[in-house]
C-alpha cells in the first residue's frame, strides 16, 4: 500500500542531503511558484524508499509519485524470484522452467536480461545473473546463520562448485521475436538481484518525467535516480550524502561525504549491511563469481552515472574487481566511482572528486 511513514532514514544507504526548505513553502522560479512535497513507501523491492521533488501544486506532486510507486510496484512483481503472481510470467517463472520449455514474458523482462547478459560481458564476468543456483544456497545458510547465530556455517565449497555448473550466462535464450526466455539447463536459476532495482528506478523516472515530474529525487532503497535541479531559487545541484560503513545508518553523524549532482545517478554496494558471521568472521551477500566466496575487497563502492541500471550494476562490479580493472570499466560508461577502503580511507576517481565535499570543497550552489 502507498503510504507515509517516518523511519525512511533508518534503512537507506545513501541519504538525501541538504535538503533546504519546508513542505509546503513556496519558491518563485521565472515567475512560477514551486512548492516541495514528499512521498515514503516501504513495500518495493523490499526496501524503504523517498521521493523528494518541487511541483506547483499537491496535485501534481502526487500524480507524479502515484506513478512512480505504481511502475516500481509492476517491476517489483516482474522482477521477483521468490514469489508467484496471478497472471503473471515473472523470472520465477523462467526459473522454475528452466530445461522444460520456453516462457512467454513481458519487454520489461526481455530488457532487464537482455541488458544483463551484455552487463555479464562488460564486466568480465563479475556481474552474473546467472549466478542463481550458487547464490541460492548462500541465501539459505545466511538466512540460517541470521536466524541461528550458534549454528552458522558456511556452504560445502563442493556443493558451490556443483551449482556453478550451472552459471553459464549463454544458457539463458532470449527471444525478442517470441518474447520468451529459456535456460537450456535444468537447475539453473536467474538471480537479478545486482541490477534490477536500478534499471527498475530508471523506468519509473522516465515514465514520471513524461508525466511532468521535472525536479526531484528517487531514493529507492539507496538507488538515487536526481531529476533536473532543486527548485527552489538557491541550489543548482542536489547534495546525496554518503553513509559512512563504519557507523550507524540511524546515527546523527554517519555521512563520509557529500556528493552533488543533477540529472544523474549515485548507487552504492557494500558489504556492510547483509551479512552474517561464522566462527567471528563476517561473510557478505556480494558472491565474486571467480571464487564463489563473498568479496572482501572494500567496504563500499559508490558509483555516479548518468544511468541507474548501469550504476547499479558498476556498483557490484566495482566492489568485486581490482581498483584498476574498476575504473576500466567505468570508462566504458562514461562514470565515476569512490571505494572505500577497509581501513576507512578513499579512493576516488577525479569526475568524483569535482563534485565531492570532501575532495573537492563542492557545494550545493556551485554551477
Amino acid at each position: 500500500m502507498f503510504k507515509r511513514y517516518s523511519a525512511a532514514a533508518s534503512v537507506l544507504i545513501f541519504l538525501i542531503a541538504a535538503l533546504s526548505g519546508c513542505q509546503g513553502a513556496n519558491y518563485q522560479i521565472n515567475q512560477i511558484s514551486y512548492q516541495k512535497f514528499e512521498a515514503d513507501f516501504t513495500n518495493v523491492f523490499d526496501t524503504a524508499s523517498t521521493v523528494v521533488g518541487y511541483a506547483r501544486t499537491k496535485d501534481e506532486f502526487d500524480r507524479c509519485s502515484r506513478i512512480i510507486y505504481d511502475r516500481l510496484t509492476d517491476l517489483n512483481r516482474q522482477y521477483d524470484i521468490y514469489n508467484n503472481y496471478p497472471g503473471i510470467n515473472n523470472i520465477k517463472t523462467v526459473n522454475d522452467n528452466a530445461g522444460i520449455a520456453p516462457v512467454p514474458v513481458s519487454r520489461d523482462i526481455i530488457g532487464l536480461l537482455s541488458y544483463g547478459k551484455d552487463y555479464c560481458g562488460a564486466s568480465g564476468g563479475a556481474v552474473n545473473i546467472a549466478l542463481g543456483a550458487v547464490l541460492s544456497i548462500w541465501h539459505d545458510y545466511r538466512t540460517e546463520g541470521i536466524n541461528d547465530p550458534d549454528s552458522a556455517r558456511l556452504p560445502p565449497m563442493a556443493d558451490l562448485k556443483t551449482a556453478d555448473a550451472m552459471t553459464d550466462i549463454d544458457d539463458m535464450v532470449i527471444d525478442p521475436q517470441a518474447k520468451t526466455v529459456f535456460l537450456k539447463v535444468k537447475g539453473m536459476s536467474l538471480d537479478v538481484g545486482a541490477i534490477a532495482k536500478g534499471y527498475a528506478t530508471k523506468l519509473a523516472a522516465i515514465d514520471a518525467q513524461k508525466a511532468g515530474f521535472v525536479s526531484g529525487v528517487l531514493d529507492i532503497g539507496g538507488n538515487i535516480e536526481a531529476i533536473g535541479k532543486p527548485l527552489d531559487g538557491v541550489r543548482d545541484r542536489w547534495g546525496i550524502g554518503i553513509q559512512d560503513p563504519e557507523k550507524p545508518i540511524s546515527g546523527s553523524d554517519n555521512i563520509l561525504d557529500t556528493v552533488y549532482v543533477n540529472d544523474n545517478c549515485v548507487v552504492t554496494s557494500g558489504g556492510y549491511q547483509r551479512f552474517y558471521e561464522v566462527d567471528g568472521t563476517e561473510y557478505n551477500h556480494i558472491i565474486d563469481p571467480a571464487t564463489l566466496m563473498p568479496a572482501t575487497r572494500y567496504s563500499a563502492v559508490t558509483v555516479i552515472c548518468k544511468d541507474s541500471g548501469d550504476a547499479d550494476m558498476l556498483s557490484t562490479a566495482l566492489y568485486i574487481l581490482p581498483i584498476d580493472e574498476g575504473k576500466e570499466l567505468l570508462k566504458k560508461y562514461d562514470a565515476d566511482a569512490v571505494w572505500v577502503m577497509r581501513d576507512n580511507s578513499m579512493t576516488a576517481t577525479d569526475g568524483y572528486k569535482a563534485i565531492s565535499k570532501k575532495f573537492g570543497g563542492y557545494s550545493a550552489v556551485d554551477k
